[in-house]
């Protein structure tokens, strides 16, 4: 067995991360420690003049980028957990303290569009005048000065803006859920409908407008399974497909800030690829692919498209950051996030697919401890939360640390994820508690089969939808798995759905499409009602200000357990929201969750460190 890989280099502060290229290509901005919190930090790309621009000794800081002209430095924060982001500007020299540009309490705040060649504006959304509802504003990121730019009518729920930055194109999304794109001529002219998409071709992304306004780039699965990149004509509401597979969506589209014009397209089938859309750039992506290991994402791009930031992802290694010089077509390495781990051996993850039940292929991600023979080992059913996103192959701090305890770990993306065509996301319409339930128990199943697993040593663990899994798994198949972590998971789908953040509400037609819709169905789909059952140990993680699954639901089904005296271990933080943001906060909640699991299925244990305290937190 290899050497125990500490909590604190797992998930510890990253030592950088989250690079972002200036618009001139000459600096970037990264996130990195300061006083123990992350914070923003500055530097050269041709020299290490490293500076600390902002930082919250609160909570840290996740994100930043530039305004359009380089002068300021911008990045979004809220409150403990709250999720009413603010949009923060900082000097880049360090010089002043961050202003916050949208000091609205109760007000949440996203970037709609930056544009480098645009300096003297950034196109934001905010629910300022309707907490329900997002319009668009013009904001001046030296003065903050917030000017209405888009009313939205009440119905939208996201906007695309064209070349010159006129709001022209939005996403309505109807009761039945079926959607609609309307898109108009200018700023002035009335909504008109472009397409109409049925409720099982899910909800189009709007990526963007073709340099001369006429055509608008939608990724959708209209008139196919897997979503592709589409052109739709404005003037004639005819589409043409311009990337796609035949089984995988399309994840993503890179644009050049210097055309307007997409250049590739990625699709993440058990691995991501890049389709070229621009036979300009198949040189510099085959550069990347020789050059860059691992799977490689764009992260920025200058204004000029001379110089590209490059993530490198690999399964047992730490994400790098490389800069990519476009003119000698050369990366060079900047710096890994988590240089810590190279002195550990980590765990490769490999694809791999089973047979649902019902004959559903279902694909996932196993990863077994280094230097351990896989057989009949502890496992653990890691199930991604959402439900509406997939697991991908790559490094992943949880999986390591529970392979590195002796675990077997096995990520299912269950029917109902993405990324493998509208068929596979909508088998899971209304099954929550039902077939996406038993894929889980058919995943451990398939473990089991292969000699992996030890029958009686499987758990279950997972967050928000994994969180909710948990509890299914635990409530209605009582004996399958030996214990469970939830992760700020729902146990009543009923009072989840009245509690969501008012901003969700133009997307609730999605939830009950998708969860079910009558106050009965729910109710019978919801693991509060059969707590009773539960046989096997729980452990719950909750941060007490989530405005997505608020604490109550972990309340109540603590609450019922402990008035029938079952094993349930209840732990919330304060200070967090839907996850634990705190590095502190994370490396306590997983010392405590490590000695549970070696408590019930017997893997390894590193003694909690003074700092990893947990009694103040349990409830």
């Amino acid at each position: 067995m290899t050497d125990l890989i500490p909590r604190d280099v797992l998930f510890g502060n990253p030592e950088r991360a989250a690079p972002f290229l200036s618009p001139d290509g000459t600096q970037f901005v990264f996130l990195a420690p300061h006083d123990g919190v992350l914070s923003v930090w500055v530097r050269s790309v041709d020299r290490d003049d490293t500076r600390m621009v902002a930082s919250d000794a609160r909570r840290p800081i996740r994100n930043a980028f530039w305004s359009p002209d380089g002068a300021r430095v911008l990045y979004l924060q809220d409150l403990g957990g709250n999720e009413d982001f603010h949009l923060f500007a900082a000097d880049p020299r360090g010089g002043e303290a961050p202003v916050d540009l949208t000091p609205y309490d109760g007000v949440r705040v996203d970037v709609q569009t930056i544009d480098p060649h645009r300096p003297d504006r950034i196109l934001v959304v905010m629910n300022r005048r309707n907490p329900q509802l997002f319009d668009v504003y013009r904001l001046d990121p030296h003065s903050g000065k917030a000017t209405l730019d888009t009313e939205n009518p009440g119905t939208i729920a996201a906007f695309a803006d064209d070349m010159t930055m006129t709001v022209r194109a939005g996403v309505i999304m109807h009761a039945d859920a079926s959607n609609e794109i309307v898109v108009r001529d200018d700023a002035n002219a009335p909504w008109r409908t472009l397409a109409h998409f049925d409720p099982d071709d899910g909800t189009p992304s709007l990526v963007g407008f073709t340099v001369d306004g006429g055509g608008l780039l939608v990724v959708s699965s209209a008139g196919g399974n897997a979503a592709r990149l589409m052109r739709y004509d404005l003037a004639a509401g005819t589409a043409v497909e311009i990337a796609g597979d035949a089984a995988y969506d399309v994840h993503d589209v890179q644009f050049s800030p210097k055309t307007k014009t997409p250049i590739a397209a990625s699709i993440v089938r058990e691995r991501r690829d890049w389709i070229v859309l621009d036979p300009a750039y198949a040189d510099d992506f085959a550069a990347l692919a020789a050059q860059v290991p691992g799977d490689a994402s764009l992260t920025s791009i200058d204004r000029d498209d001379r110089t590209w930031l490059v993530a490198s992802n690999v399964d047992a290694g730490s994400v790098t950051y490389w800069s990519y010089d476009r003119t000698a077509r050369r990366a060079t390495k900047l710096f890994a996030a988590r240089p810590s781990l190279e002195g550990y051996a980590l765990s490769p993850m490999t694809p791999i697919s089973f047979q649902a039940r019902d004959g559903l292929t279902i694909h996932g991600y196993l990863t077994t401890p280094a230097g351990v023979e896989a057989k009949r080992l502890p496992a653990i059913v890691l199930v991604h939360g959402g439900p509406w996103v997939r697991d991908e192959w790559g490094y992943n701090s949880t999986v390591q640390w529970l392979a590195n305890r002796g675990y077997a770990v096995l990520q299912p993306n269950y029917r109902g994820s993405t990324g493998y065509g509208k068929a596979f996301l909508n088998a899971g319409d209304r099954e929550w508690a039902g077939s996406m339930r038993t894929d889980l128990l058919d995943a451990k199943a398939w473990l089991v089969h292969q000699g992996i697993a030890d029958p009686l040593r499987v758990g279950i663990m997972g967050g928000s939808y994994g969180g909710y899994a948990v509890l299914t798994a635990l409530t209605f198949e009582p004996l399958a798995f030996a214990c469970g972590v939830d992760i700020v998971g729902p146990s009543n789908l009923n009072t989840l759905l009245a509690s969501i953040p008012p901003y969700w509400e133009t997307l609730r037609a999605t939830f009950t499409r998708r969860m079910g819709e009558t106050e009965a169905f729910l109710r019978e789909q919801s693991p509060l009602f059969r707590a009773g059952e539960i046989r096997a140990p729980l452990l719950i993680g909750q941060g007490a200000n989530d405005p997505r699954v608020k604490i109550a639901e972990s309340d109540q089904i603590v609450a019922a357990m402990r008035e029938r005296k079952l094993d349930v271990t209840y732990i919330v933080f304060d200070d967090e929201g839907h996850g634990f943001a705190r590095p502190e906060n994370a490396k306590r909640f997983n010392a405590a969750v490590e000695a549970f699991l070696a408590r019930h299925l017997g893997g390894r244990t590193e003694p909690p460190a003074p700092h990893e305290a947990i009694d103040a937190f349990v409830r």
